[in-house]
């Protein structure tokens, strides 16, 4: 916290320049200079350059984002005065060093801003998912099925693997929809009671598979998380089931569930994927039964200001000698996306 000093906090800009116009428009420049002593211009790509090294020298607070370089040894040395690094983007797993850390430095990220649109395109997923819609489209010139044997949403049971913030407020948009769907929840780290106050019924990660028609993938990448689900895992999902992975590719097996969706037993919509991008050509880019999007659920286009606003709304509370509410500690940063 700033602890009311009267010198203005100087806060200096981190991120690809491409970036900053669409995370940082001029009205939150104008609001973040109303609170602040901003350095010119925004840093990108390199730290060294003698004007960066000039910037850190005086920076208090770094406001970064995507395109920051990692904040090695060598640059936290250059910034002597760092206090906060405020990051307008979500994960800081390969922004922040042990250094970090050892200095007392805080470190905030916009995650809860970036969660709202993810929670959204995986609502919609499901939504899509409940229908069959891939399959039904592909098929649209060949034959329309019959009335009966559509399938639609109410009832049906969806698996969330993962309390994050996204699975957090896919859960609470499922819970207030009119379909009525039946929710299941593995996460290691909620209680029982706890899964309850959310509106799901808490199982293991077989149980959730074998009884759930969509299963949808929030869980931080770990090496716990890794192939999560397995071969073993995703033949237990029931046939015409689909596996929907807005979180991180490494915890959906690609090579299985390749496999599955060329069988036309699973059906899948992939934000992310393991490896990111896949090779020109494979499977999962050419099946009617999938659909792959590069990366879009997060806060994208007009959604970016978001995070630059949330972001901002945290260096006026550093300034105010507030808590920060996107604040990440060291011990929690392994089970963070």
């Amino acid at each position: 916290m700033n602890g009311g000093g009267t010198e203005r906090v100087v806060v200096v800009a981190v991120m690809g320049q491409d970036v900053a116009p669409a995370v940082l428009p001029p009205e939150l420049w104008t609001r973040l200079a109303a609170s602040a002593d901003l350095v010119p211009g925004v840093l990108s790509r390199t730290l060294t350059a003698p004007t960066a090294r000039a910037a850190l020298n005086r920076v208090e607070v770094l406001l970064t984002g995507w395109g920051c370089p990692r904040l090695t040894e060598g640059v936290l040395n250059a910034a002597p005065r760092l206090r906060a690094v405020v990051h307008a983007a979500g994960s800081v797993k390969n922004l922040v060093s042990d250094g970090i850390w050892e200095r007392g430095i805080l470190v905030s990220s916009a995650a809860d801003a970036n969660a709202g649109p993810v929670a959204d395109f995986t609502v919609a997923a499901i939504s899509l998912a409940a229908k069959r819609a891939l399959g039904t489209a592909a098929a649209y010139e060949a034959i329309w099925p019959d009335f009966l044997e559509r399938r639609g949403a109410d009832g049906r049971t969806v698996g969330i693997i993962g309390a994050s913030r996204v699975g957090r407020r896919v859960l609470a948009r499922l819970r207030a929809a009119e379909a009525g769907y039946r929710l299941l929840l593995h996460d290691p780290y909620v209680t029982d009671a706890e899964a309850g106050r959310l509106g799901a019924e808490p199982v293991g990660l077989a149980e959730l598979c074998r009884a759930s028609s969509i299963v949808t993938v929030h869980a931080p990448e770990t090496p716990e998380t890794r192939h999560m689900l397995d071969a073993a895992h995703l033949a237990l999902i029931p046939d015409g089931g689909t596996v929907i992975n807005t979180a991180r590719g490494s915890i959906v097996a690609t090579d299985a569930l390749t496999r599955e969706c060329v069988a036309g037993r699973l059906d899948a919509f992939l934000d992310v994927t393991d490896p990111e991008p896949l090779p020109m050509g494979h499977p999962l880019l050419r099946l009617p039964n999938v659909m792959v999007t590069p990366h879009i659920a997060g806060a994208q286009g007009s959604e970016a200001r978001r995070l630059g606003a949330y972001a901002v709304a945290e260096v006026e509370r550093w300034v105010r000698g507030e808590p920060l509410l996107g604040g990440v500690t060291r011990e929690e940063l392994q089970r963070l996306a």
